[in-house]
């Protein structure tokens, strides 16, 4: 159960939303689509298109030599102290390739469906099907999901009770800003919402189906509309893996120049400690987003190097002070200095 935390605007979690979906259209998975604004329909139809191989190699051909031109022209300015200092790798992953590549510019093509199944839950229709019914403390909107869930896995061979019979497949299930007054959720516009555990038990219900089937569940929430930090709590207590965006827009990181390579912030509150007491704790604590002209990548963040002629010592205190932000990982460097020594 991956849980993400949406930025203010949902740009960027949406973005991540596809990936997820994507890469189970790539891989032959069995999909399942929920959501209270937007069709089902209308969300497949926007998925990125998956790059090939060969396609992926000559783009990062094109941006390696771009960036070593722009290396070519800082080796002119930067001071001669720092040009002998190891490069910093911007990519978090190893070497070996995990997963496909795709192109947030194109749309996947529609013959790429016809050989993958997948099933869709709008709200508003399923609300129109069946009258109104509330149990246990839970919206009722949440109960016909669950019983959507429960109904495919079981149908669909996923059920680990029942071992399938043919080739084995995967579910992977989205679900869309949960927790929004669309689904008739009262979490996210008051502080002390009626239906304070509707959330809660859904989550708790759901983590049981996932946890008997062969299934992977990715849920985004608006996190930030969320004033009740016990509701967070718990909800991150049901979740396997917990990752929140943090987008710059509207901030004042948005014109600070020492982000200017960056759109927000990944913050990994939580990873997946299956059938183990602790969980694998990775070596990169900061990590940053930027959307470019074909991709959404997540990178190490680190500091560049003060390259400009004409910065004014107001505006390097600036810096300073952003640089107190950061966490111990990326600030290393300036630990018991008051400035950072570039």
């Amino acid at each position: 159960l991956v849980f993400t935390e949406e930025d203010t605007y949902g740009l960027y979690s949406n973005l991540l939303f596809k990936y997820f979906l994507a890469e189970g259209v790539v891989c032959g998975h069995e999909l399942f689509v929920a959501s209270a604004k937007e069709h089902p329909d209308d969300i497949l139809k926007e998925l990125p298109a998956p790059l090939l191989d060969d396609t992926y190699r000559s783009e990062l051909g094109e941006e390696a030599t771009a960036v070593k031109s722009e290396d070519l022209q800082d080796s002119m300015k930067i001071a001669w102290r720092y040009q002998n200092l190891p490069k910093m790798e911007a990519s978090p992953t190893t070497s070996t390739k995990f997963g496909h590549y795709y192109d947030i510019s194109k749309a996947m093509s529609p013959e790429l469906f016809q050989s993958i199944k997948w099933h869709g839950f709008y709200l508003p229709e399923e609300l129109s099907l069946q009258p109104e019914m509330k149990t246990c403390n839970m919206n009722s909107a949440y109960i016909r999901l669950l019983q959507s869930i429960q109904r495919i896995i079981c149908q669909g061979g996923f059920d680990g009770a029942d071992p399938q019979k043919k080739q084995k497949n995967i579910l992977r299930i989205g679900i869309k800003s949960l927790g929004s007054i669309l689904w008739g959720d009262d979490i996210c516009s008051s502080d002390t919402p009626e239906d304070i555990h509707s959330v809660t038990k859904f989550l708790y219900v759901l983590r049981g189906l996932l946890r008997k089937s062969l299934s992977a569940c990715i849920i985004t929430v608006p996190a930030h509309l969320i004033q009740n930090k016990a509701i967070m709590e718990r909800v991150t207590n049901l979740s396997d893996m917990v990752v929140g965006l943090e987008s710059f827009i509207g901030s004042e990181r948005e014109t600070n120049p020492l982000y200017r390579d960056y759109h927000g912030l990944v913050h990994v509150h939580q990873i997946p400690r299956l059938n183990s007491l602790i969980c694998d704790v990775s070596d990169t604590k900061d990590l940053a987003f930027r959307l470019k002209r074909k991709q959404f990548t997540i990178e190490r963040l680190h500091l560049p190097p003060d390259l400009s002629d004409t910065v004014s010592r107001t505006s390097k205190q600036d810096l300073a002070e952003s640089a107190k932000l950061l966490s111990s990982g990326c600030g290393a460097m300036a630990i018991g200095k008051k400035h950072l020594d570039f």
